[in-house]
């Protein structure tokens, strides 16, 4: 058994057999094929939405990020950096949160508040242009700063706190401004095609209201190779062992069970080469909410 923890959030994962590498990294360009000893070039994609695993992956690691630093809403700043310019050059974007974060930091200690560490992502919008999302980590109740404090020392358009008061997953749901488009939106810029879902969002008035979104519709945005999120020393990073299930099981006890999803990978011929079980948990979850669980086949050439 794989456990890691992530704050509240536990993830226990099952794996019948532990598959083998077959490709071993040579640099940004090239791989060795262990089977056939061949040196082979990596097939670059042209945008974020091209190589859903690699966007995946980065999702699920800004998402354990969070979860493992956020565990007490009331010590966290949730805040949007807008531009009132169209600014769509994503080389600027972090450049100008390292400024900021220097400014934020001397307000800070002249107001003389407990400092701070950072988790921030940038995220594109439909008419090309970039905002950031920045969680502002304190390591007891984060202080009130008014937004007109916050946009003077942003200093480049308009800026948002929202509470985060009564989400169980904060990375969860945080990650889904990243990858998610609303159905005006994307429909606004012509790229409607997806899955459309139904997400529970904020207002400006602090209201919980219902939208249409389209799943993964806002990744194709993002240039090749760009970092979706960017921390500083000072967070902590997610908790991952191996253990047996029983251990597992003492570990997660009266957490309920928020998350399971099992995968079968087949050969060519169906025989099942292997079986993957995720359960997720967390003690942060009042009532446990509705568990959803899924089961998928995956074939795979892969002996």
């Amino acid at each position: 058994m794989t456990v890691k923890r992530c704050g509240n959030v536990i993830e226990v994962r099952y794996m019948r057999s532990t598959p083998c590498a077959v490709i071993e990294k040579v640099n940004a360009d090239l791989y060795v094929d262990k089977r056939t000893g061949e040196v082979k070039e990596f097939c670059h994609s042209a945008n974020r939405a091209d190589s859903k695993a690699s966007v995946a992956q980065s999702l699920r690691k800004l998402r354990d990020l969070i979860n493992a630093n956020l565990t007490a809403p009331e010590t966290a700043l949730w805040v949007t950096l807008t531009y009132r310019e169209n600014m769509r050059d994503e080389r600027r974007v972090y450049e100008d949160f390292r400024r900021f974060w220097q400014r934020f930091r001397y307000y800070l200690k002249k107001h003389e508040y407990q400092p701070a560490e950072y988790i921030t992502a940038a995220e594109p919008q439909g008419r090309g242009a970039w905002h950031l999302h920045c969680l502002f980590l304190f390591p007891e109740k984060a202080p009130f700063i008014p937004n007109a404090d916050m946009a003077r020392i942003w200093g480049h358009g308009f800026t948002k706190t929202k509470s985060l008061q009564g989400i169980d997953n904060p990375g969860l749901y945080l990650t889904a401004y990243l990858g998610d488009m609303e159905l005006s939106e994307a429909l606004r810029v012509g790229n409607a095609k997806g899955q459309i879902a139904e997400a529970e969002i904020t207002d400006a008035q602090g209201k919980r209201r219902k939208k249409a979104i389209i799943k993964g519709a806002r990744l194709h945005l993002y240039p090749p190779g760009f970092n979706l999120y960017r921390a500083s020393r000072g967070v902590k990073r997610p908790e991952i062992w191996q253990t047996t299930e029983v251990e597992a099981q003492a570990l997660v006890h009266g957490a309920p069970l928020t998350y399971e999803k099992t995968i079968s990978i087949t050969d060519e011929a169906g025989a099942v080469k292997n079986i993957i079980n995720y359960r997720q948990y967390n003690s942060a979850s009042k009532e446990g909410g509705q568990l959803d669980t899924a089961q998928e086949a995956i074939p795979s050439k892969d002996t």
